[in-house]
């Protein structure tokens, strides 16, 4: 029961803490509860397709199909999560004003938010098919019976659910304002991340063999395994043992959304209509 309660506490609390930062982010965009609640759920349906087909995915490429599904995921997380700061940084004024959205903000506004939806599915996919993969293996080794599995992963899913909860209603403490400039910082970190774990496992399934030499060892004063380590790996891409590939692809992701920030995410100017 315990162990299954480490499990599922530790990827509902990941997934969490990225559904929190995206409700916290589009809490002045209309329907943003069912493009959000639609990438939930097609996230839960994708992680348990994945979990009943993982034998036959890990036995791809040369027993390294999970990790390269693992990478590809990561990096569509990636690509939309860029997508939706260049967006933001176009369009973020005037959520936080809460003005009027033209029509045409409007549709852009849904494509952002579809970003956004793709992004809570890939995460839920990601953890969900952990979850169910972890708890197999508990139940398969003798760890646990299925009634002590079950009620451990409830109290881990309660409490990731919690945590979740905290980020959300936390961040909506910040001023308007405030809050997009925190969230795009909080979101192009986790796209950073995100770009370095899909190095990382791309290192594993041996298709990145360049630049594999490990830059420090940090675990000695914050183990990317520790329950604060895990949210730092969540939120900003920790590792306490990084690559220096995975140092690449991190600043590299940084700097290319902040430069596709500042060329295409200026304001549409306005023209005035001629007075006759």
């Amino acid at each position: 029961m315990i162990a299954a309660l480490i499990i599922v506490f530790r990827e509902v609390f990941e997934a969490g803490l990225i559904i929190g930062i995206v409700l916290a982010v589009t809490r002045s965009v209309p329907h943003r509860n069912q493009w959000i609640g639609g990438g939930v759920l097609a996230g839960v349906l994708a992680a348990c397709v994945v979990a009943v087909f993982a034998g036959a995915l890990s036995n791809l490429f040369a027993g390294m199909g999970q990790e390269l599904f693992n990478a590809a995921i990561l990096v569509i997380a990636v690509v939309m999560l860029t997508w939706h700061n260049v967006w933001m940084a176009r369009h973020g004024a005037e959520l936080a004003g809460e003005l009027r959205v033209a029509g045409q903000a409007v549709v852009e506004g849904s494509k952002s938010l579809l970003a956004l939806a793709v992004v809570v599915g890939v995460a839920v996919l990601r953890e969900g098919s952990e979850v169910v993969l972890f708890l197999y293996g508990v139940i398969a080794t003798g760890g646990d019976t299925a009634w002590g599995v079950a009620l451990g992963g409830l109290a881990g899913l309660a409490l990731g659910v919690m945590i979740g909860l905290l980020t959300y209603f936390g961040l909506l403490r910040i001023p308007a304002r405030a809050l997009f400039t925190t969230t795009t910082i909080l979101i192009a970190l986790l796209a950073a991340g995100m770009a370095a774990q899909a190095a990382a496992f791309l290192e594993k399934a041996n298709w990145l063999t360049a630049m594999d030499n490990v830059v420090w060892d940090s675990g000695w004063l914050l183990s990317d395994s520790s329950i604060p380590g895990k949210a730092l790996h969540t939120l900003i891409g920790y590792t306490d043992q990084p690559t220096a590939i995975q140092l690449t692809v991190y600043l590299a992701i940084l700097l290319i959304t902040f430069v596709l920030m500042r060329l295409y995410g200026a304001p549409a100017k306005t023209v005035a209509p001629a007075r006759g």
